[in-house]
């Protein structure tokens, strides 16, 4: 592996309902004089796809439970977000200390079911995580190929806490056109020894890079990945939620 480059993409501007985010992200290349070269991966965050695919609920449409005030006014929380990741959720993993971590409809395990406000409208409305990511990184990756003849992964990420670790960094939650894992199991490393247990999540790595480069506060929700060799293939990142019978959380 070489050098390895993230490159911000800006000028995108303020994605709505309905929008085509090809021809979107296409005049953000040009006003960033970027194109897309062979080998490049498109990082994209969550918001701008769930925008585009209208995941957005107005808080003043939603009315808590019992349940959900009543975390709320124990937490100083809004009882609206709560109903919301409360409904979104396939299943509440911990509801402790004023910290709400589910399991979503995808399987993947985060805090509030991924409700977010930030980046949306000052807190009116709330946006979700998209219906299926890997389908809609799929849909991305087809439409690009076919306005550029270019066989381009989609990446599409979130910011997820972790077990034993404080802070965020990116993950990715929707993918197309790589594998999400470098699988060194059975390889021997410099010194002769035998690989058993090392499988490397690319797929969030790369996430994580596009993060720091793109920033949080920039309003820049894409990125292009150029450098790094991604495997082709159909993975998903799906694959990468451990699977029960090896969460040792649960």
């Amino acid at each position: 592996m070489g050098e390895l480059r993230a490159i911000p993409l800006r000028g995108l501007g303020e994605i709505r309902p309905g929008d085509d985010l090809v021809p979107a992200l296409l005049r953000a290349l040009r006003a960033s004089r970027q194109t897309l070269e062979r080998g490049d991966i498109l990082v994209v965050t969550h918001k701008i796809v769930s925008k585009a695919e209208g995941q957005i609920v107005r808080l003043a449409d939603v009315r808590p439970s019992r349940v959900a005030r009543r975390w709320a006014r124990k937490h100083g929380s809004d009882a609206r977000v709560v109903e919301l990741a409360l409904a979104q959720a396939r299943r509440v993993v911990r509801m402790q200390r004023g910290v709400l971590i589910t399991q979503t409809r995808h399987g993947l395990v985060c805090a509030n079911s991924g409700v977010d406000l930030s980046n949306v409208d000052g807190g009116k409305s709330a946006v979700l995580l998209p219906v299926d990511p890997d389908r809609s990184a799929e849909r991305l990756h087809r439409a690009l190929r076919a306005r550029l003849g270019l066989h381009v992964p989609v990446i599409i990420t979130d910011s997820f806490g972790r077990p034993w670790r404080r802070g965020l960094t990116e993950v990715a939650i929707g993918t197309a056109g790589l594998k999400v894992f470098r699988d060194f199991r059975g390889r021997r490393d410099a010194a002769g020894y035998k690989l058993r247990a090392t499988l490397e999540a690319v797929a969030d790595e790369l996430a994580g890079m596009a993060g720091l480069a793109a920033g949080k506060l920039s309003r820049t929700p894409a990125c292009i990945i150029r450098g790094f060799r991604s495997e082709r293939g159909k993975g998903r990142a799906r694959d990468l939620v451990r699977p029960a019978a090896e969460d040792l959380f649960r």
